[in-house]
């Protein structure tokens, strides 16, 4: 189902023509009603007027998480405080958290997308959705909420956890959605097993997986375990939160809304844009949002984007599933290594679970060493100790092959590595940078 044709389906030329205006516009608003924004702006030596289409979005600034945590709580806002009708905070790794926030109008902008990416997943009005993201200051949970009012849906609002609810919620309620993060998929089923529940036999049909990146056999795994289509949504607190982008069930990339969000890719060391199908980072320019809009925010995403119409009918561009993340990407001796490429390995090698953890550590004066934690189920971890010896050099194999360095592999109990209700941490990293 295509939920907004008029966009979703506009073609190319007009398409650009609406992003150029809406450019055209945003520009004045954020200089003359922030002066964080205002101050970057006159320091790249850019006013306003300066832009006349969207392809001159490349003489702008990029715009980063260090602005937003420069200028926390408030600095980045566009609109007097009483106009802010929710605020959420995303959690960083270091300094302030990242706040954003919303005028009633970008609350039905992020309602839109949202029901834009529902039905991109397939769901039809009066589908029931059970909704397992984290309700609250994340804003997955709400924005899906948003999503499914806006569409007609019937919403379980059960948020995460509590995973026993969440299965009786399954049997009891039937629903035909799920909105979840995929690694909380499959720890619902694992725990549905130890219940005596059989995961094929739910009424899944559709799920709507985001918040983590994760991999083609994953999707495969969680299908299999389900029974069902999973797709893939993107999103980020700072752009809306989720519905920046999503899967059609052609599942050949992510359909980004680019009459709001328009897209680039960039090379993330030069800044420069790389070519179509090339991987970069993905940077964002909010073209309508009013309490913070973003010029050119460097998501540091890594992607690829591919502009061709899609087999859904849909023309607007998509970009792939997340290779990675230039922030979470860890150098080791100097090559850098991303968690996807080891669970891409560990999910294609039989016997081993969809659970691991990579601890980097360095003793004084010593190279790093990375060690990889790695379930397997309990078949193999009752077998004898042969053939756990061959399992693990296989995965060390493997994964040194990829990765053109050396890892220690450990293989470990079920159930020994902690689950996550949210986002699964995947890296441990225990350097002193």
């Amino acid at each position: 189902m295509i939920w907004n044709e008029k966009f979703e389906c506009m073609p190319a030329g007009e398409l650009k023509q609406l992003q150029g205006e809406r450019l055209k516009k945003l520009l004045p608003y954020i200089y003359n009603n922030c002066k964080a924004y205002k101050d970057k702006l006159d320091k790249a030596g850019i006013k306003p007027d300066a832009i006349r289409s969207i392809d001159d979005i490349k003489k702008l600034p990029f715009t980063t998480k260090v602005d937003m945590r420069d200028n926390y709580p408030y600095g980045l806002f566009c609109t007097d405080q009483k106009n802010v009708v929710e605020i959420h905070v995303s959690s960083g790794t270091t300094g302030n958290p990242t706040l954003v926030g919303y005028t009633r109008d970008d609350i039905k902008l992020w309602s839109e997308v949202m029901a834009r990416s529902i039905a991109c997943a397939g769901a039809e009005p009066s589908d029931t959705i059970q909704i397992a993201y984290g309700y609250g200051l994340f804003t997955g949970g709400l924005g899906f909420h948003y999503g499914a009012l806006e569409m007609g849906l019937r919403i379980i609002p059960v948020s995460a956890g509590q995973t026993s609810r969440q299965l009786k919620i399954m049997q009891d309620f039937a629903p035909k959605i799920l909105g979840c993060t995929p690694s909380y998929a499959l720890y619902m089923a694992e725990e549905a097993r130890e219940m005596g529940i059989d995961p094929k036999k739910g009424n899944w049909k559709i799920g709507i997986f985001g918040a983590e990146p994760w991999s083609e056999q994953m999707r495969t795994e969680i299908e299999q375990t389900w029974n069902m289509l999973a797709t893939d949504v993107y999103g980020l607190s700072e752009i809306i939160g989720p519905g920046v982008a999503q899967e059609c069930p052609n599942k050949i990339g992510l359909h980004i809304y680019s009459d709001v969000f328009y897209p680039e890719i960039i090379n993330p060391n030069t800044g420069e844009p790389v070519k179509e199908g090339e991987d970069g980072e993905l940077v964002i320019t909010t073209l309508t949002k009013q309490a913070i809009p973003f010029i050119r925010y460097r998501t540091r995403d890594i992607v690829s984007i591919n502009h061709e119409k899609c087999k859904c009918g849909r023309t607007s561009p998509r970009i792939s599933k997340i290779r990675g993340r230039t922030d979470d990407m860890i150098i080791v001796r100097g090559i850098n290594v991303f968690p996807s490429q080891i669970e891409h390995v560990l999910l294609g090698i039989e016997g081993t679970e969809p659970y691991y953890q990579i601890v980097v550590d360095r003793q004084k004066h010593q190279l790093d060493e990375v060690e990889v934690l790695v379930e397997v189920n309990s078949k193999m971890f009752s077998d004898e100790v042969k053939q756990l010896e061959h399992l693990r050099a296989k995965i060390k194999k493997e994964i040194e092959s990829v990765l053109s360095i050396g890892v220690k592999v450990t293989l470990v109990e079920p159930k020994t590595i902690e689950r996550s209700m949210g986002k699964a941490k995947r890296v441990i990293d225990k350097r002193q940078m």
